[in-house]
Formats: structure tokens, C-alpha cells, sequence
């Protein structure tokens, strides 16, 4: 289970949601009703721009419009955790999407679209690449050929934050872990090393990354990744939406389990084993 500090229906804008709702195709999440197009993919491109809700710029209509279907979203995402969009993703296809190994160096929470990087791991001048081609609010995926040397630290992480990249997740190894495990900057990484290679350039930016082939996972440009303390874990673009939705259920769901345990109901009960003990 993950964090369930907020019901799934408290997420939402109820009054402003409610005039969102009207003249949309809804679906019912439990006793919720949402706006499913809420909950695709383009959307986090709105949180990517620099046009967000934060700003003071005057909006038209259209704009406000669509940050209120995203706003849902990225309340969603702000409050559910790897392990929810796991277990969504499972009940819907049989796969968790965990990228396992992968381990959180500074405790900190990242999610949104990919940007591939692959070079090996005496390159991290092709990460230097990676951080050019992302937008605001991207994850940097970097896959190496191994965790002989480190292809991150200080600088790229300084450099990636002032530029408002969500995160780094790399398939091999980073180092100067004084700095990052105290950094605000989001890495994930399999490895950690002192040593670095040279700043070559060579790797390739914005291809198709396989990293495993059993289960097959293809990481592609566009796919979403969400990271936290408990882990990493991939959604391939086509499956976000679906995904998503199904994570709003599991929270609404969690969210009435706890409230059940609270009045003293065994959680054995709860989920339907209590009838199976003799």
C-alpha cells in the first residue's frame, strides 16, 4: 500500500470540477465521477510548460479550462506513490513496470515523460546531451553498458535543476554522493562510484532503450516514469491514461480501508480472508 493521506475525492476541485464535468464524456471511478481526458498523457505537458497555474500572466478561458483537467492530474500524482501506480499497472496488463535495482539516492519523489539517453559508461558527455534535449518537468532516462564508471554528479545535477528537469534516472552508476544525496534534484541510480569516464559525446539521445528482455521492457521518448523511495517504475505513453485511473480507484480503495481498520475491522476481514482460517 501507498501513501493514502488524501481520499481520492478530496483531490479534486469539487466546485470548479463539477462545471469542468459538464458537457464531458465521464466515467465513474467508485462513487467518483471524472473527466477521463483529465487523465492523459499530453496533459503533462501543460505541467511542463511555463504558462502553469503558478503564474501571474493573465489567462484566457481555453487556458483555465484545460488547468483544471490538468490540476486533477497532477494533484493525483502529487499524492499517490510508486507502489499505486505499480499495482495499477498490474491489474491492468500483469506487469509492475518496476525498473528493478534502481534505487533513490536522496529520498526525493520525480515523476513525468522521458527523454532516452544511451552511452557507455566512460561517456557522460552524451548526459550533457540528454539534459539539452529535455524540457521542463522531463524525466532523463540514461542507460550505460555498466557501473564501471559514473555518468552523473554535481554539475549535471546543478546544471539539470536550474533547468527544471523533474529527475535523472540512470541504469548504471553516479557519483559525489555527498552533494546528491543532499541535493534537492531527484537521481535514481543502480550504482554509485567516485570514478568518471571523459566527456565524449558518443551515445545516442531520443531512441527506443531496451533494458530487459524477461520481462521485455522497451523504454521509449514520451513514456512516463514516476520515482520515489520505494522504487522506479515505468508506463509505457499508450497505457498512462488507463493507468492513472486505475491508481485514483486503488487510492479511493485504500483510503476505505484505512478508514475500516480505524474502526477496529481486522484488515484479514477487510480483504476477505478472515472466512479462511479453520
Amino acid at each position: 500500500m501507498g501513501k493514502s493521506k488524501l481520499s481520492a475525492k478530496s483531490l479534486l476541485n469539487e466546485i470548479s470540477y463539477k462545471k469542468h464535468l459538464k458537457n464531458k464524456k465521464t466515467i465513474l471511478v467508485n462513487d467518483l465521477r471524472v473527466c477521463k481526458e483529465d487523465f492523459e498523457i499530453k496533459n503533462l505537458d501543460i505541467l511542463e510548460s511555463e504558462n502553469s497555474q503558478k503564474t501571474e500572466k493573465i489567462k484566457g478561458k481555453k487556458q483555465i479550462k484545460e488547468e483544471i483537467g490538468f490540476e486533477n492530474l497532477k494533484n493525483l500524482l502529487d499524492n499517490t506513490s510508486s507502489c499505486q501506480i505499480s499495482d495499477a499497472l498490474n491489474k491492468l496488463t500483469r506487469r509492475d513496470g518496476v525498473l528493478k535495482g534502481l534505487k533513490s539516492v536522496n529520498n526525493k519523489t520525480a515523476y513525468g515523460r522521458v527523454v532516452t539517453v544511451e552511452s557507455s559508461s566512460d561517456d557522460w558527455g552524451t548526459s550533457l546531451l540528454g539534459i539539452d534535449a529535455c524540457k521542463k518537468g522531463n524525466i532523463l532516462f540514461i542507460k550505460t553498458n555498466g557501473p564501471s564508471s559514473a555518468v552523473w554528479g554535481e554539475l549535471t545535477s546543478t546544471c539539470s535543476g536550474e533547468k527544471g528537469i523533474a529527475g535523472t534516472v540512470i541504469w548504471g552508476a553516479t557519483r559525489d554522493i555527498n552533494f546528491v544525496s543532499e541535493s534537492n534534484y531527484p537521481v535514481f541510480a543502480k550504482e554509485t562510484i567516485p570514478n568518471a569516464g571523459n566527456a565524449l559525446g558518443l551515445g545516442k539521445v531520443n531512441i527506443p532503450i531496451k533494458i530487459s528482455e524477461s520481462p521485455d521492457i522497451i523504454i521509449k521518448n514520451g513514456d512516463f516514469i514516476f520515482g520515489d523511495k520505494s522504487g522506479v517504475v515505468h508506463v509505457p505513453q499508450e497505457l498512462f491514461c488507463d493507468v492513472m485511473i486505475k491508481a485514483l480507484e486503488i487510492k479511493a480503495n485504500e483510503t476505505n480501508i484505512i478508514s475500516e481498520i480505524k474502526k477496529g475491522k481486522p484488515l484479514s476481514q477487510i480483504v476477505g480472508l478472515k472466512d479462511k482460517i479453520e
